[in-house]
């Protein structure tokens, strides 16, 4: 029968079910197939808290949600276009999010009476009429599958576990996309393995086919291409992002990366990714703990490599001590924070903004770096690099702030070429020649940086450790005056940074708007598709997002002056409100969220939109 086919500007869609029945995986490959064919895409995984949590139960649901289209997008959508549910629990967990009127696609098998008593349902919502608001198709995507293969050598678990393939068949049938991406994808991962190709690609065909022949689906969707800014595009992740922007920084400043971690979510993918390039130099080093990691590449950064280290809050508070001997030292460091729920191991899968305290005072003593966030997964890149140019120039530690919805978020990037990033020049010492010559590693420059002196260049032997030091000889001190001094330069060295770094502009609105809605991190995509709302309904209204968090840039304070009303989004519990207030004596008005998850565009949009009348 012929199907009509149906023009959408943008859809979003949230895949949903077992940790097991590969929702992360399907919605990967429909985000990869979605961004080659020219789509803009914002994606947003959500896993449960427990490696095995329990099947059936809603506390087990994994969920992807992404939002593709051909218009400029931001965040991976508020309410769902499209629900595919696996199970029951899936349902009960993820129905809150789905638009009235939209479509749900739910896998029968996945209502019997085993997974109703697991997921609290008393009644089967496929029965009850309580979806009647909704376009529900029921689907037994796992009959189907199984019919599917029923000639396979596989065994019945091994069948099931093909059923998502089925589900992004159809998809890819529902959204006018071709199967050559994944095609490829399984061909690749099963290399070796024929009998799995076969079966994966099989059930890809027949779930692509039944959308086709199936009469329960009268309509096709078509999203046209977004027209982006000309360049080369890929599909990135957040901490693929981080890892490549490590990687050219290396290249740039001509330093090898030595990377010391210890594995926790949601940072290890940095580890994974950085691990794939030892072509370019790249030594990784999973440690025993978070101290001996973070001790690893202050080591590697006094050799004269490029010493990096990551973690998520619970592992930055155990190299707390060790960053403060990085900044005593003064030498580079990297430090990555890809913030997570607290406190303790709090909510190890879910995001939140709840680390900025933590990376702006959270060391013992006078201990200040420089703090730098980004905003996007693919600005991960370009801040990452930025946080490492920092580090190298300027001889500090410097916290580089991400979080689990940019590691794990994925969208379009136009990659840079190697020609067009900023340079980055070591400020290495030169050995000394003059034998009478006495070397002084504390000797600063205008910008109060002092050299890097790598072991073995020729004169420059000198003390290290995190005892206080003299000025400029680097001796062991205990004197108070000189304690004092140091304390206060180091400072000062930091403060200088903002001399040395682009000034704050305005996203979007100007000056003197009657509101600003002022973010930084993960909330900008949400921000921003707020804050465009608001002016296209005539509203007076700007958005400014602060990457540099210390030091601020050099004219924040005189922009910051210029607006009658601030209004502050958060993922935690007003720390950037309580730092802008104490910096500035502004008294903005704070937007907080802390429930694990990131702020929706119409959350903002709702509470701005008082104050803008």
């Amino acid at each position: 029968m012929t199907k009509e086919v149906l023009q959408k500007k943008e859809v979003t869609i949230l895949f949903a079910g077992d940790s097991g029945d590969g929702m992360q995986l399907t919605g990967n490959q429909f985000t990869n197939t979605n961004a080659l064919f020219g789509n803009d895409v914002s994606t947003f995984p959500d896993f449960p808290a427990e490696i095995r949590a329990p099947q059936g139960t809603v506390a087990g649901v994994s969920g992807f949600q992404l939002n593709f289209g051909s218009v400029d997008v931001f965040t991976p959508g508020d309410a769902c276009d499209v629900l595919v549910v696996m199970n029951a629990a899936a349902l009960k967990a993820n129905l809150q999010k789905l638009k009235k009127g939209g479509i749900i696609i739910a896998n029968a098998a996945g209502f019997d009476h085993r997974n109703m008593t697991l997921s609290g349902y008393e009644f089967n919502p496929l029965e009850d009429g309580s979806l009647e608001e909704f376009d529900l198709h029921e689907v037994d995507v796992t009959s189907l599958t199984r019919e599917a293969l029923k000639e396979s050598e596989l065994d019945r678990k091994s069948i099931d576990r093909c059923k998502n393939m089925f589900v992004l068949g159809f998809l890819y049938w529902m959204y006018s996309r071709k199967l050559d991406n994944t095609i490829k994808f399984i061909e690749d991962k099963f290399s070796g393995k024929q009998h799995l190709i076969d079966a994966n690609v099989k059930v890809l065909k027949t779930g692509y086919h039944y959308g086709d022949t199936s009469e329960t689906f009268t309509s096709r969707f078509e999203v046209k291409k977004a027209v982006l800014p000309a360049g080369t595009y890929r599909s990135i992740m957040g901490n693929q992002a981080t890892a490549y922007g490590i990687v050219a920084a290396s290249k740039k400043s001509g330093l090898e990366v030595f990377y010391g971690s210890y594995p926790i979510t949601p940072a290890s993918d940095i580890l994974h990714e950085l691990s794939k390039h030892k072509n370019f130099g790249v030594k990784t080093y999973q440690a025993e703990d978070e101290i001996a990691a973070v001790c690893a590449a202050i080591g590697a950064s006094f050799g004269g490599s490029l010493g990096v280290t990551a973690s998520s809050g619970p592992g930055i508070a155990l190299k707390t001590e060790a960053i403060g001997l990085a900044t005593i030292l003064e030498i580079p460091l990297l430090v990555i924070n890809v913030q997570r729920g607290g406190p303790s191991t709090g909510l190890p899968t879910k995001t939140e903004q709840s680390d900025l305290m933590q990376a702006l005072y959270g060391r013992n003593g006078e201990a200040q770096i420089p703090v730098i966030a980004s905003q996007s997964p693919s600005d991960c890149f370009e801040t990452v690099y930025e946080a490492t140019r920092i580090a190298i120039e300027h001889m500090t530690p410097v916290m580089f702030l991400s979080d689990g919805y940019l590691a794990n978020g994925a969208e379009p990037w136009a990659f840079p070429q190697s020609k067009d990033l900023k340079e980055i020049k070591p400020n290495f010492a030169k050995p000394l020649e003059n034998k009478d010559e006495k070397y002084l590693p504390y000797k600063r420059d205008e910008r109060l940086v002092r050299d890097w002196a790598i072991p073995g260049m020729k004169g420059l032997q000198h003390r290290i450790g995190g005892l206080e030091k003299e000025n400029e000889t680097g001796n062991v001190s205990y004197d108070p005056a000189n304690h004092e001094f140091m304390v206060k330069t180091r400072a000062e060295k930091i403060e200088k940074i903002s001399e040395f770094i682009p000034k704050q502009k305005l996203e979007q609105g100007t000056l003197g708007s009657k509101v600003l809605v002022l973010g930084w991190g993960s909330t900008y995509g949400s921000i921003r598709m707020a804050v465009t709302q608001l002016l296209d309904d005539g509203h007076s209204v700007a958005q400014m997002h602060v990457k540099y968090l210390n030091p601020f840039p050099s004219n924040l304070e005189e922009m910051l002056k210029s607006f009658d009303t601030i209004i502050m989004p958060e993922i935690n519990d007003k720390q950037f409100y309580h730092v802008i207030r104490s910096k500035f004596m502004i008294d903005a008005i704070p937007l907080s969220k802390i429930k694990g998850l990131p702020f929706t565009s119409a959350e903002i949009y709702e509470f701005v939109k008082p104050y803008c009348s």
